[in-house]
């Protein structure tokens, strides 16, 4: 479904002729599986080929001597193409259907390296109508042909011409352009009449009431109006809108729990090209994929740097702008747009996000004004929710995570808690179900898992949901990694207000703002960080306890988000690279925390998803950066090499595919994760759409900082000990 919500900017990213006339070989699926090119209704004309009958010239040009212009032409080979590459004549229903019986020996439709198949089928080649046989082989090809003949077939195509091009493609050309042309423009969303049905569905929704539902703010009433008009348009969506309250409570947000619904955000106001007539039409943005169908804090700043590389602009921009509203309406950029999301953030990132839109936009009319909207709105998330209680400890001066919130998180998968929750059912003589209504209505009282859930909602305003570096315990962390932002918050609005503004922002309520006391709250967080969270026997920041007024020992990937956001010295920075960077640098890039840290696994102590031996790409992608920012390009480009190896590694074996989180410790099937959560972006038949969000960024965004060399060996899938092994012996 989400395919039919391609912009008609895509047709223009990805042309769909060549300088032949010929379709392109990488067009774009819509493109390349267009009717016009089905040759049972069109007849094919644009096959560039050499005459494929069995009869005899004589050569007659101005050219040729008169000795040579009698001499027969050779009969010419049902295929001789003069170096073109093989096109293939294909009926799609047969050769899916022999394709699968023969390869996918497990079933699961899907071709990999497990299946046991003989990794070779026949194709009749175009210039012999289907004559001629070409063996198509290995596991890579035949996948890749499954997941053209899978998109052929959605596009109702019978038959097809197939270029070659297409099934043995470099992979991490196919990956990028996949990437760049299809799975940003199937993650896109719009809160508007042209995804409606799309947007509106939640598969985290776990209520009795399913109709979808949006929640407007009181101040929206165009939007009220919108909404309300387009659903009576949409009877049998049953779509529900509703107005939130002036005041939103923890008490509010847990009474709509079984009702829940997305989140308006922001508008445009456009005429309707059909009718003419002014309409509104939603900023867009992109979604994680897989179950978190809605505007993500920190997963969106992650895309965006992808969103930038590929060129996708207008989506970085609408992403920025949808923070923005949700500051202004909501209080804070929300962990998503959800109603049940509604007291919780994630890691900020908006004022880095704005200075690389600006970078982008700088000379479009309007673009300063953003980057000033920007920085007012990071300015209030700054004050009212990362420097007021309970997220400020007075004592410290240093920040946690800690949203308010009652009772029992409903997003999560229905036995998440059962664990947890049982032993109190059980004290309680009541059913599991039931127990957890009269918890979460506060008619039966339990100090111990009140206790438990503050915590775990701070985990998940973390982004680090789950780990043992936080159980228990997020709430009284000021973590290395939310202190390194907000000193990159800091540091970025004093920078701007200097060199962008003219040293004075006039905020909202007339106050001025200019750039001396945001370079001093600045230094004093580093100051702070020093005192409290850096070890120099250890190399590497730690985590501090305001309540224990002690460092965690868990040593966490997070110690390198100080280089990121500049706040290390060079001498730190030096310490991080020699002893702590090891201590994280595995097969497949960086893994999320040591397994000393997490300690032993087993039946009552399951492995969470955030700890050893995963790896998660912005953990990779704000270590490069951050790297590169203290002169380590070296070490950024061996770890960048090591994650991309992996994914292609994995894109090339398993069928396409692009997964959320990737166990970095397994070389041969690393999004094999045994974690609580599964892994999105794995459940796919025949071909995988969308990747998942901040994966795919990772991809583009690491290609642009490695060598031509360094994406050659990755094209030919060199394992990094190989490739660094032969980059040495140059030396």
């Amino acid at each position: 479904m989400a395919r039919n919500s391609v912009s008609a900017a895509a047709g223009s990213r990805q042309s769909s002729v060549s300088s032949t006339g010929s379709i392109d070989p990488f067009s774009v699926a819509q493109v390349y599986y267009g009717p016009e090119t089905d040759f049972t209704t069109h007849r094919v004309t644009n096959l560039i080929r050499t005459r494929t009958l069995s009869t005899v010239q004589t050569r007659s040009t101005h050219d040729t001597p008169e000795f040579l212009k009698s001499v027969p032409r050779r009969r010419a080979s049902q295929d001789a193409q003069s170096m073109t590459p093989r096109k293939f004549l294909v009926d799609v229903n047969s050769t899916l259907q022999a394709l699968l019986e023969s390869e996918d020996t497990d079933g699961n439709m899907q071709i990999t390296i497990e299946d046991l198949g003989p990794k070779v089928l026949q194709l009749g080649t175009a210039n012999s109508n289907g004559f001629n046989k070409f063996d198509i082989r290995g596991t890579y090809m035949l996948s890749n042909l499954l997941q053209e003949l899978t998109l052929a077939k959605e596009y109702g195509r019978k038959s097809i011409i197939l270029d070659e091009q297409r099934l043995n493609e470099n992979p991490v050309s196919r990956l990028s352009r996949l990437v760049r042309t299809q799975f940003w423009d199937s993650l896109t969303r719009r809160i508007d009449a042209s995804l409606l049905e799309v947007i509106a569905v939640d598969p985290k929704n776990r209520s009795k009431d399913q109709s979808p539902r949006i929640y407007v703010p009181p101040t929206e009433k165009e939007q009220y109006e919108y909404y309300t008009k387009e659903a009576a348009k949409r009877p049998h969506l049953n779509l529900q809108v509703e107005y939130l309250p002036s005041s939103i409570t923890a008490e509010w947000v847990k009474s709509v729990n079984e009702k829940p619904g997305l989140l308006a955000l922001a508008m445009d106001h456009v005429v309707d090209e059909f009718t003419g007539q002014p309409t509104l039409r939603g900023k867009p943005f992109v979604v994680p994929g897989g179950r978190f169908n809605e505007l993500y804090g920190w997963d969106s700043y992650m895309i965006a740097l992808g969103l930038l590389v590929d060129g996708r602009v207008d989506l970085a921009k609408g992403i920025l702008e949808n923070f923005i509203f949700e500051i202004n309406h909501y209080g804070k950029i929300l962990n998503a747009n959800r109603s049940y999301y509604l007291s919780r953030s994630q890691p900020p990132f908006l004022t880095d996000l704005a200075l690389k839109v600006y970078e982008k936009t700088k000379f479009e009319p309007g673009a300063l004004n953003l980057l000033q909207d920007s920085f007012e709105a990071a300015i209030e998330e700054y004050w009212n929710v990362w420097m007021s209680p309970p997220r400020l400890d007075q004592e410290s001066g240093l920040s946690c995570y800690h949203p308010d919130g009652i009772g029992i998180p409903p997003e999560t998968e229905a036995s998440h808690f059962e664990h947890l929750l049982m032993p109190f059912a059980e004290k309680h003589n009541l059913s599991l179900e039931e127990f957890q209504r009269q918890y979460n209505d506060g008619i039966v009282k339990e100090p111990a898992l009140d206790e438990y859930f503050v915590h775990d909602r701070a985990v998940r305003e973390s982004g680090h949901d789950t780990t043992y570096r936080l159980e228990k315990r997020c709430a009284n962390l000021a973590t290395i990694d939310l202190n390194s932002l907000l000193y990159k918050y800091e540091a970025d609005i004093a920078h701007t207000i200097r060199t962008k503004l003219g040293d004075k922002l006039v905020l909202a309520d007339g106050t001025v703002e200019t750039s001396a006391p945001w370079d001093r709250r600045a230094r004093r967080r580093k100051i702070l960080i020093d005192q409290y969270m850096w070890d120099e026997e250890k190399g590497m920041y730690f985590d501090y306890d305001i309540v224990q007024k002690q460092k965690s020992d868990y040593e966490s990937a997070t110690t390198l988000w100080a280089m990121w956001a500049g706040c290390a010295s060079p001498q730190q920075a030096a310490r991080l690279v020699s002893v702590a960077l090891p201590k994280f640098e595995e097969f497949g890039g960086l893994v999320s925390g040591t397994e000393r840290s997490r300690g032993v696994i087993g039946l009552d102590r399951p492995n969470r998803q955030w700890d050893y031996p995963y790896g998660w790409a912005p953990q990779q992608m704000l270590a490069w950066v951050g790297l590169i920012r203290y002169g380590y390009e070296e070490d950024a480009e061996r770890l960048i090499y090591r994650w991309l190896y992996m994914i292609t590694k994995a894109f090339v074996d398993y069928n396409g595919i692009v997964v959320e989180k990737y166990d970095v410790t397994r070389p041969v099937d690393p999004h094999r994760v045994d974690a609580e959560y599964g892994n999105q972006g794995s459940d796919f038949k025949g071909v995988a759409k969308e990747g998942f969000g901040w994966v795919n960024a990772s991809y583009t965004f690491g290609l642009t900082l490695i060598t031509s060399h360094a994406r050659r060996a990755l094209g030919a899938c060199t394992p990094p000990g190989l490739f660094y092994a032969s980059q040495n012996s140059y030396v």
